[in-house]
């Protein structure tokens, strides 16, 4: 895959924005444990950033997924984790199914405002008790005349507390768990919901992560996305875009970790000579660069295929284990160098430390890629058809 002119002008465009809208407030929004959504998204959508691969009816733009890859790898300008995050769950997580799916009445009362930023919106599928085990959610809605009504719970919520609506996983029906489930758009000012906390993290602070309550909750059933009891088959292809969003993310961010690290090394003076002087030192970075190298490759192969129409399941999954294993070394084996500074809060690396632990949790833990690979490749049973 390559970049074009069109995707530079894009990514220009962004760090631009970046620069003048996000960076000179990133420490005051990390310090308040939210940031303005809002606001920024409806400059975004301005900038028609929101919906560059979604339809041109709905106010999008219609270009392929690698204008999204551009725009992912872009967004690791920002100096933290939590908002590239907070906008990648607006045009990558909550609203791919929506797009691909949803009626016309849907995609226009819910995709065309997500997409002008006048709307927020998140994606539901994590319960306290259900996470990387997405089939296991207990959430449901039971059929009262031409609504459903909805009551469960909703966890880990990124996008929640200032979230116009949710896409919502759960249960519709009875039966095998990966056929009873749709996806069902829900109004967060709908009767019933309790925004009941906000979590407290070790790192994404920019970005609100909340705990839902949905009570009898009451939605018209013309809100469902699609066919009734796909709602897992969709979440899945969801999934394919989010976890390619999730590798291209931190392309630039784990770059600007190691170029933070070297230009320190360099003027760092120890025992006689500068850090950057050590062999070691020369060597760890230049494996990790390697390393970063290795995993631009590999997405940049992923999006390329997807974009050509064909399921990258198997290479997606690995960028998003290899993403979420480097999110943890790199910042890791750079704070080192740092020593004591790395360890304070005001250094970008520690920062970065903190917010990339996320990376091998979120969006399908480590362990739930690799049992995706592991039954690709044929070496590990797949459960009974039901």
């Amino acid at each position: 895959m390559q970049y074009t002119h069109e995707h530079r002008e894009i990514q220009n465009t962004l760090k631009r924005f970046i620069d003048d809208e996000i960076n000179p407030h990133v420490d005051e929004w990390e310090a308040a444990e939210i940031f303005p959504a809002h606001e920024v998204f409806k400059k975004l959508g301005n900038l028609g950033l929101l919906g560059l691969t979604k339809p041109e009816a709905y106010g999008g733009s219609g270009l392929d997924y690698s204008y999204a890859v551009a725009m992912a790898e872009t967004l690791g300008h920002v100096d933290c984790g939590g908002i590239p995050m907070a906008i990648g769950v607006q045009t990558d997580m909550c609203t791919p199914a929506l797009a691909r799916f949803g009626s016309d009445e849907l995609r226009r009362q819910f995709l065309a405002p997500a997409i002008a930023g006048d709307m927020v919106g998140c994606i539901g599928v994590s319960e306290p008790g259900a996470g990387s085990d997405v089939a296991s959610i207990r959430s449901h809605a039971r059929k009262d005349g031409d609504d459903y009504v909805i009551s469960g719970q909703k966890m880990w919520i990124t996008n929640s507390l200032q979230a116009d609506w949710m896409c919502m996983l759960v249960n519709t029906g009875e039966g095998p768990q990966h056929r009873n489930k749709s996806l069902v758009m829900v109004p967060m000012d709908s009767k019933g919901i309790e925004k009941a906390r906000k979590i407290r993290k070790i790192g994404m602070h920019a970005s609100d992560t909340g705990l839902i309550y949905f009570d009898e909750v009451r939605v018209p059933q013309r809100y469902r996305i699609g066919a009734e009891g796909q709602g897992f088959m969709y979440q899945m292809m969801q999934f394919q875009e989010e976890r390619l969003w999730a590798a291209a993310s931190c392309l630039q961010s784990l770059g600007n970790c190691i170029a933070w690290t070297v230009e320190w090394a360099q003027e760092r003076k120890l025992f006689g000579a500068t850090l950057a002087d050590q062999q070691w030192v020369q060597f760890k970075l230049a494996e990790m660069k390697t390393e970063l190298e290795s995993l631009r490759a590999l997405t940049y192969r992923a999006c390329e295929l997807y974009v050509a129409g064909q399921d990258v399941t198997e290479l997606a999954s690995m960028a998003k284990l290899k993403a979420g294993r480097l999110n943890r070394i790199i910042p890791d084996g750079c704070l080192q160098f740092w020593g004591g500074m790395g360890y304070t809060l005001e250094n970008k690396v520690s920062r970065m430390y903190r917010d990339g632990r996320l990376g091998s949790i979120g969006g399908g833990a480590d362990e739930v890629m690799l049992g995706i690979l592991a039954k690709i490749m044929g070496i590990a049973k797949r459960p009974p058809k039901g």
